[in-house]
């Protein structure tokens, strides 16, 4: 599957994938002009189907290049845990009692904090949330924060640039947040093992400095948002209006269990599968404390990056090159560029493959994946999640790459400026 003809072709399809990401906005346009095609363009208009879609693409042309069962071998060579896993862990971390466990206590939290109510819970959806991600990895906290952030900020009434520095902010964080630890974040995962990177070095290492930077984003979004924020009436009228069904404290601590189960055995499909047939056993059988799960929504992130899997395989004969001849700084900065056309775990996985690579390589590789990982939607893994939670807040319900580009410019810069310098 090496041959340079499916090299190119792979390539040049990547390429199609990205341009088409960037176009999302234009295909919902032209669902509102051709009604009679309405539904072809608003699929292609899901950023969620794009890299799935280019992804069949590529499985054909290999069958047709050279044959059906070398393809067919290909596309069951790669290894789809991650977007399994995804697809588990958001329908479990959205569910009602999690959610609602989880918004209780923020909002107990936003009441004690000497600033208003509403400005310290979107704060403590910035901040405190993609952090957790250290904990219940990142997929999880974009979940939450996402569901918890979006009736406060991503809906009518709040000005699109806002919605878009906010949605940069909160990429941005979970990219960095989950670098407390050694198993959260996907980046840090691919190269834990190989480098002996265990959570006392990440932390000592890296997650300071990230939780500074997350920090300071939250803090400047926050305050740019104070104004478009519900009044703490509102805010509390809306909680009360979401919360009318109480989830009793035993069905609360089973999801909550479930899910910690799921984040303990992310690396074992077999088990976490398992678990998730479980969680949809128990939520059928009590029903009554339930909302209905965002099964559409996982189902099409998982999508996108199992494509994102299939297109991004055969990228490595021109990425693998360009990040092992690079000198440190210029690999931080190429890491941090090249994150934004594919996915950052993928990036340090071909780093972790470089024989003789310097501890400073090995960082400074790393320092820009995560720090990068807000920069557009296939940076990092959560960020489909959160397009899919999010995007119904935006104007033509989708999320425009370079609308996210120009929001995550500075929480970047932050992120970057604190793995720099500190």
């Amino acid at each position: 599957m090496n041959t340079p003809l499916i090299q190119w072709i792979a390539a040049a399809l990547f390429g199609v994938a990205l341009l088409h990401t960037f176009s999302v906005k234009f295909f919902e346009r032209l669902s509102h002009r051709y009604p009679r095609h309405a539904g072809l363009f608003h699929l292609l208009g899901e950023v969620e189907v794009v890299f799935g879609f280019w992804a069949m693409v590529l499985i054909v042309a290999m069958a047709l290049a050279v044959g059906g069962p070398q393809a067919l071998q290909y596309a069951e060579s790669r290894n789809y845990t991650e977007p399994l896993f995804v697809f588990v862990v958001m329908v479990i971390a959205a569910s009602r009692p999690v959610l609602r466990t989880v918004v209780a206590i923020v909002h107990t939290l936003a009441k004690l904090a000497p600033v208003p109510t509403p400005l310290a819970t979107a704060w403590l959806g910035l901040a405190a949330v993609p952090l957790l991600g250290s904990l219940i990895t990142e997929p999880a906290a974009m979940t939450i924060a996402a569901l918890m952030l979006a009736p406060q900020i991503f809906r009518t009434g709040v000005p699109e640039q806002l919605k878009y520095l906010a949605l940069g902010v909160l990429f941005v964080n979970v990219s960095i947040g989950g670098t407390l630890t050694s198993y959260a974040a996907p980046p840090v995962l691919m190269v834990a093992a190989t480098w002996g990177w265990d959570s006392a070095f990440m932390l000592t290492t890296f997650g300071w400095k990230a939780a500074l930077a997350v920090l300071v984003n939250a803090t400047v979004c926050a305050l740019a948002l104070r104004r478009h924020l519900p009044s703490a009436a509102a805010l509390q009228a809306g909680q009360e209006a979401a919360d009318q069904r109480p989830v009793p404290a035993a069905v609360a601590a089973v999801h909550i269990a479930l899910l910690a189960g799921v984040v303990l055995f992310a690396h074992h499909p077999v088990v976490f599968l398992g678990i998730f047939l479980m969680f949809l056993g128990y939520t059928q059988a009590y029903a009554r404390h339930q909302s209905p799960l965002i099964l559409k929504e996982a189902l099409l992130v998982g999508f996108f990056l199992a494509g994102l899997v299939v297109l991004g395989g055969m990228q490595q004969w021109w990425l693998q090159p360009i990040v092992a001849g690079l000198e440190p700084l210029a690999l931080f900065a190429g890491a941090l560029g090249l994150t934004a056309i594919t996915d950052n775990a993928a990036l340090t996985y071909l780093g972790s493959l470089i024989q003789g690579i310097t501890p400073a390589a090995q960082y400074m590789l790393v320092a820009g994946a995560v720090a990068g990982g807000g920069l557009t939607v296939i940076a990092n893994a959560p960020n489909p999640a959160g397009v899919a939670l999010l995007k119904n807040g935006f104007a033509d319900q989708t999320v425009g790459a370079g609308g996210l580009l120009l929001g995550a410019l500075g929480p970047t810069a932050v992120a970057a400026a604190a793995f720099l310098l500190l």
